[in-house]
């Protein structure tokens, strides 16, 4: 017999009564029903019921045991009574007595409970995590996650795809975050990156003439936490493509992530459609750019309605330049309880607060209630009903500005109220392209122009619309959404060396620095470069959807807390002085 297990805790039934059989996992739970002791033995596969008496010669050791102790038992397959069959485990038919016991592992009083659905702080959790690991529900998600990475990659393979490695350790370069730099050894004052993403490393793959690339890519960036970005590192399906344009990648990502979304889904619903909506568009319809489309309400426009109105506060806004207002319908939530609760939303969001319009059912017609009705008149309140397509017993909020100062508000609001009137469709995975992202932005306060989104993108339009007005240059780039999480990024790279100057000059970089910063992505387009484009989905995120979990950190093995340290490991930590030698540094002490 194999020295640890002859099956493991999840493999027994009843046709295997009366065999002689070995095990090995962690005591899950016992419980001592007087002479006669029953434990739950787990292992990743599952568990199994153990028993054992007075009669047994390891009975003596077995009551010594405790939860989490790793043990090796012998003993034989029983059938369980009828009326104590457990149909919710596949070993439910069955239980072992145990003849001989052998402690592989005793374990000391625990930090945290394995068995049940105990919540632990954050800290205790990860401090000790492969406690928290042994949990039924991080199985279950660590498991997922292996399983959806093996899908991606067979369904890229079936693709026509090969999977390359570019390097962990590079050069610094500008991804929209800050590096994390690991200084040199044999080159005292210079450093080396982590690399953002793989970025121009798969760029000058497609140069190599390799058409199609993919990698299963670690990525690192020293990035504010939030409860779906880790702060330091994430792996993304990155892909790259020859030859190709913006639908091509499309067409070739989605039958991928539809994939996946049916594997592991759970059943719920994987939307076949995927709209294209233009980030003008997505900003105003739904104040992001990551929008959740199972939230059916979509925001309008209504600034004509509250020109020369009775409201003053709108009408003497839309006298300023680059201002508007937008109305949010709220289908069925036309009371003024939810009204005001709404209000009181907005000024919790740094709002003064959110006009709103319900109408109810007087008895002889509809009327419009609400502060906002009785200053506007009748008319006007009647035409916003009608572009709206509300009715009776539903309402409308209404924020005014200028779009950049409330677009977030009013996108949380649009979340909130679908959310509360219960008009999302829960069991439900939506997703929408989101295209034609502006390129550049400029600075309110110095007028200056900067990259808004990624720097290598093609501008729509190539050299002629960098002569013209940058703000209004769009770029051949594009986000995937999912339920409100951007889960895919990606664009048509700008393959042209004077195109590629003259887009980075527009934002402030010089040729030489353009040079200098990105020379060997610069040199190579020299020498033939091919048109190329491609993305990369976030692994995490796309997990973090199919566990259903609120939290990045609940869908990834050893993550770090919320400062970015990993407790377990204590890190970041002080370097020795003998390494801050050999590396030519010295710390400056922070005041």
């Amino acid at each position: 017999m194999h020295a640890y297990r002859s099956h493991t805790c999840a493999a027994l039934t009843a046709a295997n009564v009366g065999d002689t059989v070995r095990l090995s996992g962690w005591v899950h739970r016992v419980r001592d029903h007087g002479g006669v002791l029953f434990i739950d033995l787990r292992d990743h596969f599952g568990v199994t019921q153990i028993l054992c008496d007075g009669d047994s010669a390891a009975f003596e050791e077995l009551e010594k045991v405790r939860s989490e102790w790793c043990i090796r038992i012998d003993g034989t397959v029983k059938a369980r009574d009828a009326d104590l069959v457990n149909p919710k485990l596949p070993t439910g038919e069955i239980e072992v007595y145990v003849r001989e016991l052998e402690v592989l592992g005793a374990a000391e009083e625990l930090p945290l409970m394995v068995f049940g659905d105990q919540e632990y702080p954050e800290e205790t959790r990860l401090r000790h995590r492969y406690l928290d690991l042994r949990r039924e529900g991080m199985q279950r998600n660590m498991t997922l996650r292996s399983d959806v990475v093996a899908s991606m990659r067979r369904r890229m393979w079936d693709q026509g795809f090969r999977e390359y490695q570019t390097p962990i350790i590079t050069a610094s370069s500008p991804e929209g975050a800050r590096d994390f730099l690991v200084p040199s050894r044999l080159h005292p004052g210079k450093f080396y990156a982590l690399p953002q993403a793989p970025q121009q490393f798969k760029q000058l793959i497609m140069v190599s003439g390799f058409d199609k690339y993919f990698q299963i890519a670690p990525c690192f960036r020293d990035e504010d936490p939030r409860a779906d970005r880790s702060p330091t590192d994430f792996y993304q399906l990155d892909l790259e493509m020859s030859f190709v344009e913006q639908q091509d990648v499309f067409d070739t990502i989605q039958p991928v992530l539809t994939g996946v979304f049916e594997e592991f889904g759970g059943g719920r619903k994987v939307d076949q459609d995927w709209p294209q909506i233009s980030y003008k568009d997505a900003a105003l319809w739904y104040g992001t750019d990551k929008p959740d489309l199972r939230n059916p309400i979509k925001m309008q426009v209504v600034s004509d309605h509250f020109r020369g109105s009775g409201f003053a506060i709108f009408a003497k806004l839309l006298e300023q330049e680059g201002t508007e207002i937008r109305a949010i319908p709220a289908p069925t939530g036309g009371s003024r309880k939810f009204c005001d609760r709404m209000n009181a939303f907005a000024q919790k969001e740094g709002l003064p607060g959110m006009g709103y319009i319900f109408w109810r059912d007087q008895g002889q017609g509809m009327e419009a209630a609400g502060p906002l009705a009785k200053n506007i008149g009748p008319e006007r309140t009647e035409a916003i009903r009608q572009q709206l397509g509300l009715g009776v017993g539903d309402a409308a909020f209404f924020l005014g500005g200028k779009p950049k100062t409330f677009e977030k508000v009013a996108g949380k609001a649009r979340d909130v109220i679908g959310e509360e009137l219960g008009l999302m469709e829960k069991d439900r995975f939506a997703f929408a392209w989101i295209v034609d992202f502006p390129i550049y932005e400029q600075d309110e306060e110095t007028g200056a122009i900067d990259f808004e989104h990624n720097p290598f993108s093609m501008p729509q339009g190539g050299m002629d619309a960098l002569n013209g007005d940058p703000l209004e240059v769009r770029g051949y780039q594009y986000d995937l959404a999912c339920n409100g999480y951007e889960i895919v990024s990606g664009a048509i790279r700008n393959h042209k060396p004077e195109i590629m100057l003259k887009a980075f000059e527009l934002a402030g970089y010089g040729e030489d620095e353009v040079k200098s910063r990105f020379g060997a992505l610069y040199n190579a387009f020299h020498y033939g470069a091919p048109p190329h484009g491609g993305c990369a989905a976030g692994i995490d995120r796309i997990v973090m959807l199919l566990a259903d979990e609120a939290n990045i950190r609940e869908v990834m093995m050893f993550p770090m807390n919320q400062r970015a340290e990993d407790l377990m490991m204590d890190a970041p930590s002080d370097p020795t002085s003998d390494q801050l030698m050999e590396l030519g540094l010295r710390i400056i002490p922070q005041e």
